[in-house]
Formats: C-alpha cells, structure tokens, sequence
C-alpha cells in the first residue's frame, strides 16, 4: 500500500488524516523542512496550495520534478460557495 504524506492547513489536514494520509501542519517558515521529513516517509506526497505558496516554486519545483516520491499541490479546504447560482452568474457577467 503506498504511503501518502500531506503537508497544509490544519483544516485540510484533518480530511487527509481521516483519509489515513500522514499529515504535517508546520510553522510559518518550517514548510520546506516538513516537505523533506515527509519525502523520507511517504510514496506520495501532498502540498497544500498555501503552503506551497509559502515554500516558492523555485524551492518546489526540482522535488516535483524527482521520479520518487511523487510530490503534487493540492487545493486548500476552503468555506464552501453559499450561493452557487449567484458564483454562476458571478463567472459568466450576469
């Protein structure tokens, strides 16, 4: 079974724990270090899209790159639409 590592938000981290994914809510600034520590203990590794924004792409883009392990950026939880027609009209100029 592959092993998944998920590295975020504490919100989202608690879906991916509850998926059985290895979860890792660092401190401002100690992402890069929870992105190396889950690479050493994961198959896949999962990045929050805000995390990821913290770390850069020039520091995330050569681990994405690497065949092994896989490492994606993944959309933050976020409050759901509450109005979903008006998000519609919203995105097509109505």
């Amino acid at each position: 079974m592959a092993r998944v590592a998920y590295i975020g938000d504490e919100v989202s981290a608690a879906g991916y724990r509850l998926a059985g994914a290895r979860v890792h809510v660092p401190s401002p600034g100690e992402e890069l270090s929870a992105i190396e520590r889950a690479r050493g203990e994961a198959d896949l590794v999962l990045v929050g899209a805000a995390c990821a924004a913290r770390v850069g792409a020039p520091a995330l883009a050569p681990l994405m790159r690497q065949e092994a392990p896989l490492l994606a950026v993944v959309p933050d939880a976020g409050p759901g639409e509450p109005d979903i027609g008006a998000r519609l009209r919203r995105q097509l100029g109505f």
